[in-house]
């Protein structure tokens, strides 16, 4: 059984997992950070996915809009575990858009679930104030 200080370890490791694989844009490794089914709440709208192949196809689709926006990274400003338990840790975040010169662009509020399916600890859900469709 996992304790308090190994769970938000884990979660921690998920999200810099996730994150890392997105600011290189590594679908497959984006894909991988996350535990299926995965479920994202955007615009008030939850849209199920079912597996890593699927993610990473529309991972893909939204590199464009990225790209578009002129995005060059993403940072976690702050990520504070709020509740957790031996296989599952509620987690709140800042993260930062930001330009290849390092100005950010975007500042937005989300709240991710981390879970440990089968031995993984992986990203199982987000909801993000984000107000763009990308990723």
């Amino acid at each position: 059984m996992s304790d308090v200080s190994d769970v938000a370890e884990h979660a921690r490791a998920a999200v810099d997992a996730f994150q890392d694989a997105f600011n290189a844009q590594d679908h497959e490794c984006l894909a991988a950070a996350l535990n299926y089914p995965h479920v994202r709440l955007w615009s008030g709208v939850f849209r199920q996915i079912d597996t890593p192949e699927e993610f990473a196809e529309i991972s893909r689709q939204g590199q464009a809009q990225l790209e578009a926006e002129g995005w060059h990274h993403t940072t976690t400003a702050s990520m504070e575990v709020i509740q957790s338990g031996p296989d599952k840790a509620h987690v709140a975040l800042i993260n930062h858009r930001t330009h290849a010169d390092g100005t950010v662009y975007h500042k937005f509020n989300t709240f991710w679930i981390i879970t440990n399916q089968d031995g993984h600890w992986g990203v199982k859900f987000r909801s993000s104030f984000l107000g763009s469709p990308s990723h």
